[in-house]
């Protein structure tokens, strides 16, 4: 049987929001609303938030959680992840859930670790959603101002990523057509154990330091990245970035709900 394991990288020295996992949205925490989401998760029992804090460790584990702790000189959440990973020994598949993904349904993160489960040659997956009517227009209006916010991606007839972008792609001469596959990428990953461990350990490319975006690493090394096509059913996407963002995320909780 195929292990897989939820990690929650999170860090309290956040340059944008210091102490950001312990933010109160909607009078609960960020990091226990974002570790409530991921039990939801129906194919995943394991769930670990990994964070180089004691502080952070014993708060957590008040409220239930079991706790990673991982170094301080970690760059990113992916090379937390990748560093909490090892210390699973048993475990294969792991998903990379952000701390500060509070509006994620957890059936996004079940459709993505299912695409895993179901096909050992997936070495990385990722979840996009398609783009139609007025949510097009609205992101293309602000890439046409643009905007460096919400990221898009293309993919081939095998769901395997081509290219990820903060343009909006693919590019349409007809532009009064209805059939552009426009999908917004959803920054959020599920890996193989040596995938990971792998990635982690590669240089920063030129696609990535031009577009900034992370998982252009994988492409440019040849890691192929499954991108799963998944519905929100009607939720909003969004997380937060800097402390201006509570209001907006604590909004959409009270006009949609509580995800769990």
């Amino acid at each position: 049987m195929v292990l897989s394991s939820i990690i929650i990288p999170a860090r309290m020295a956040s340059t944008r929001y210091p102490g950001k996992p312990l933010a109160q949205i909607a009078g609960r925490t960020m990091i226990e609303r974002v570790w409530r989401i991921a039990k939801a998760v129906s194919c995943c029992r394991h769930v670990y938030i990994a964070t180089d804090d004691p502080g952070l460790k014993r708060f957590a584990e008040n409220f239930g959680a079991e706790v990673l702790l991982t170094s301080p000189d970690c760059l990113t959440g992916t090379d937390r992840v990748a560093e909490a990973s090892e210390k699973l020994l048993e475990h294969e598949i792991f998903f990379s859930l952000q701390g500060d993904a509070v509006l994620t349904p957890p059936w996004v993160i079940d459709d993505v670790l299912r695409a895993m489960l179901a096909d050992p040659s997936t070495q990385m997956a990722t979840p996009a959603v398609r783009l139609m009517g007025k949510a097009l227009a609205d992101f293309a209006e602000t890439k046409k101002g643009g905007s460096s916010s919400g990221t898009t991606v293309v993919f081939d007839k095998n769901q395997n990523a081509l290219y990820f972008s903060k343009a909006l792609l693919p590019f349409h001469r007809d532009i009064v057509s209805g059939d552009r596959p426009v999908y917004r990428h959803i920054g959020l990953y599920a890996y193989r154990k040596k995938t990971l461990l792998s990635l982690a350990r590669l240089p920063e490319g030129p696609l990535e330091k031009s577009e900034k975006l992370e998982q252009l690493r994988a492409l440019e090394n040849g890691i192929p990245i499954r991108v799963v096509p998944v519905d929100y059913k009607g939720r909003t996407h969004g997380s937060v970035d800097r402390p201006e963002d509570v209001p907006f995320v604590e909004s959409i909780i009270a006009q949609e709900g509580e995800l769990v």
